[in-house]
């Protein structure tokens, strides 16, 4: 007998959401940085403990969380989501916006937000578990929930695997996540192959020589040179990297003394780059080190520029036969309102380490999170760029649609690929 729709097994047990809008606002109001999660961790394993089916495994990589819910014989599938925030200070004006300050990574103290819709995410998964422990005669199999902390240093998901993930729960057949996006509420987007580019973050140290701010001839001042270096960085995707590749390059942070009237000795720059290839990804390290080395011999600097990687994060790229699986499913519940060729993003995520440290096909996809209302009003006016975005202070998805809508993602995606649905025609 062919498997009922997957959209009539989920309208068959739907649950209350008004609890998980609640908990969302908690997590909202309540932010941490990463590899800080500790009490976002702790109010995930609750949640799944008051289940009352999920072997909950704690402390990995960390402040990483897994619940594992053995339904029968099957497939293993792994939902993900991300638990950390930013250090960003809100000006959402919501009742619920954050008002937490906690130290930063220099050590010094730092306005905390979730910018990024991991309060969200995490939401969506808790009350996607409720819905598939309530649909349990529907499918069979094991399904393995898991909080993954530190996504925004680009380490978490790495830390997790390195710290015996995969020895504490299955290893699973299928490995599934998403993000919230400055994208219209409701709407769900995908592709197959690559959907997010690479990144590399580097720290570059300029060293020059210190002195009085009076006597600029008796120095090398590294503010200046540093100046030099970033203007000069910006031409590298503008006139080296084929119009037809995907790359970004952004200096996110400059620093350069402490008071006006000190020329310091050293200036730091902090880089990221975003690349889809590894031949255009090995071009743009090469072009930052040559350019900021040349800078340095044509601004007299005594000492070589240190020149460090703080963060590599793969591209994610959807494995090809869950994709199509997916299409299917995602168009048939989602109708006009699913995209199955968004454009390839330079965003980019670590998620995809959980599934190839395991050689395991992964799936990721992008949902909306802007009132439906605000999104078709700015599209009339062509100021789709007034609409705050992701790590803006201004970052807030709209409550619902957007939960029924990430909680029913992970609902398809998981009855999808569950035992007894491989050969379903749906």
């Amino acid at each position: 007998m062919a498997a009922p729709p997957i959209s009539q097994i989920l309208a068959s047990a739907p649950i209350d959401l008004t609890p998980y809008e609640s908990l969302y606002k908690h997590l909202h109001t309540h932010p941490e940085l990463s590899n800080h999660e500790l009490t976002t961790s702790k109010t995930c394993a609750a949640h799944l403990t008051a289940l009352g089916v999920f072997t909950l495994h704690t402390k990995i990589g960390g402040h990483g969380l897994a619940g594992v819910f053995e339904n029968g014989p099957g497939k293993k599938v792994l939902l993900r989501a991300d638990m950390d925030a930013l250090p960003i200070l809100e000006k959402t004006g919501l009742p619920y916006a954050s008002t937490v300050t906690a130290l930063g990574a220099d050590g010094l103290p730092t306005p905390v937000m979730h910018a990024c819709g991991h309060d969200m995410h995490m939401t969506c998964l808790l009350a996607a578990a409720e819905t598939l422990v309530k649909l349990r005669e529907s499918w069979s199999g094991t399904l393995i929930v898991l909080f993954q902390p530190a996504e925004e240093r680009g380490t978490g998901a790495k830390a997790m695997v390195d710290d015996g993930l995969y020895d504490r729960v299955p290893v699973p057949d299928y490995v599934i996540g998403q993000h919230v996006m400055a994208m219209r509420a409701g709407s769900v987007g995908f592709r197959a192959g690559t959907i997010m580019a690479g990144a590399d973050s580097l720290k570059i140290t300029l060293f020059g020589n210190g002195g009085h701010g009076s006597q600029p001839h008796r120095t090398v001042d590294p503010a200046v040179l540093a100046a030099h270096v970033v203007v000069r960085l910006q031409g590298i995707v503008s006139r080296e990297v084929d119009y037809n590749d995907v790359a970004v390059l952004t200096v996110g942070s400059i620093q350069a003394g402490k008071t006006e009237n000190i020329i310091a000795d050293h200036a730091t720059i902090g880089v990221d780059i975003r690349s889809v290839s590894l031949a255009t990804r090995a071009k743009l390290l090469s072009a930052i080190e040559r350019v900021v080395k040349a800078e340095c011999v044509a601004s007299g600097a005594s000492k070589e520029p240190l020149i460090e990687v703080t963060r590599n994060l793969p591209k994610t790229v959807n494995d090809e036969a869950m994709a199509n699986r997916l299409e299917t499913s995602f168009r048939r519940h989602f109708e006009s309102s699913f995209d199955p060729d968004i454009p390839v993003t330079t965003i980019a995520e670590d998620f995809s380490i959980l599934g190839t440290s395991q050689g395991v096909p992964c799936a990721f996809w992008h949902w909306g999170g802007i009132d439906p209302a605000l999104w078709d009003e700015k599209s009339r006016q062509g100021r789709l760029l007034d609409i705050p975005v992701n790590h803006s202070s201004g970052f807030a998805p709209i409550i619902q649609p957007t939960m029924r809508t990430g909680v029913e993602t992970l609902c398809v995606a998981a009855l999808e690929f569950f035992s007894g649905r491989e050969q379903s025609k749906l």
